[in-house]
């Protein structure tokens, strides 16, 4: 299985040691969502920083006294030696490491994944894993071949309403499941500027790639294989290089059919999920409040990821959620810090990684489609099938 590794030398996830961790990037992802969980994490050590930025090296010393920086990814493999569970005594140079997490631009994640899985490192890399699911495949099978965990940072299958709506398929709550409806959508009708925009095919931008990923690997997470997409995407604002405004069509292998929105321009903002199924249906709005918690410089702490019940979700058959129908459901707490739990268990214990590269490769899929459905206005079927 991918990122199962075959045993631990010490000082290198053994007994009571902690595993050491690079961080590549200090961007958003790196500096809002990746350090914080990793410095969180029970096992693990936030040992450096790797961004060529003077002033993200300045905000990292701020925020991380005592972490070590680098100015490029290359300074790390010297360090690795034969890397985590496979290193010997002798090998490398100072204090080893155990991780590398990839928080860098998108073009940047085959790249420097490859590199640390050859120099022995185990790995984690943001969302999406590469620019297309042949890619993602490839890395899969170097970590394989290197017994190393690769894993992908899909941190929102612990949003705390995709945990309440997870259970309650899984419950049976709703009955037999017809239909799932997601939106991530926002109003941010000026551009921000930055490779996230860019309409360079290299760096794998806008919200296809972004929200996307996101929402595409829930709805394979609830319902299991994609065999049609269907998608209209669309450049909604002046100067934009790149999609803001999608939507995407899955038809499952079981039958149930996933429609997913992802928008910079919707001016009033839909239900986050909307699920229709033989017996009731589920309607929850508004946005996991995690997110906004590490942007505001919290960490996690009791009642880490809980919300009001003034905005729990409701269940109910025939009825509007806007009048008050249905019965209220308290939204699970979301969970983030669950993601790295998992991986310092799978680097000491060998167990699965909490998210797979076969895993987002399969979400690659869906992504590719969409895309060639979008520019040929035809649905596309996955895998042969029809």
């Amino acid at each position: 299985m991918t990122g199962t590794v075959t045993g631990t030398s010490p000082g290198t996830g053994g007994s009571g040691s902690s595993l050491r961790v690079a961080l590549v990037g200090y961007g958003l992802a790196g500096s809002v969502f990746h350090a914080p969980l990793i410095a969180a994490t029970d096992g693990l050590v936030l040992d450096t920083i790797v961004t060529a930025n003077p002033e993200r090296q300045a905000q990292a010393r701020a925020e991380y006294p005592g972490v070590r920086l680098a100015a490029s990814p290359d300074e790390l493999w010297e360090r690795a030696g034969a890397g985590g569970a496979h290193r010997t005594a002798g090998q490398g140079s100072g204090d080893p490491l155990d991780l590398v997490v990839v928080a860098s631009p998108n073009r940047t994640h085959v790249p420097i994944s490859t590199d640390a899985l050859k120099a022995g490192l185990a790995v984690v890399v943001d969302k999406p894993i590469a620019g297309t699911a042949a890619e993602a495949r490839e890395l899969a099978a170097l970590a394989d071949e290197r017994g190393l965990l690769l894993s992908v940072f899909q941190n929102r299958r612990w949003d705390n309403d995709f945990r309440t709506v997870r259970k309650l398929v899984a419950d049976g709550e709703l009955g037999e499941v017809q239909r799932f409806e997601s939106r991530f959508e926002r109003w941010r009708p000026q551009l921000k500027g930055g490779w996230r925009e860019s309409g360079d095919p290299a760096e794998f931008g806008g919200l296809l790639y972004d929200l996307g990923s996101h929402v595409v690997d829930q709805a394979l997470v609830l319902f299991g294989p994609a065999v049609r997409v269907y998608a209209e995407s669309d450049v909604r604002r002046p100067g934009a290089q790149t999609d803001d405004d999608t939507f995407i069509a899955i038809t499952h292998a079981n039958g149930v059919r996933s429609h997913l929105w992802v928008s910079a321009v919707a001016a009033q903002l839909g239900p986050r999920f909307r699920v229709l199924g033989s017996a009731a249906g589920y309607v929850k709005y508004g946005l996991d409040p995690q997110e906004a918690a590490l942007r505001e410089g919290l960490r996690p702490a009791p009642g880490w990821g809980s919300e009001p019940e003034s905005l729990w979700g409701r269940v109910g058959a025939g009825e509007s959620p806007l009048t008050g129908g249905g019965t209220p459901v308290r939204t699970l707490p979301g969970d983030y810090p669950a993601y790295y739990a998992g991986v310092a268990a799978a680097l000491r214990d060998g167990t699965a990684p909490p998210v797979t590269a076969y895993e987002a490769a399969a979400a690659l899929d869906v992504l590719e489609a969409a895309r060639v459905s979008a520019r040929e206005g035809r649905a596309v079927t996955i895998g042969g099938n029809a």
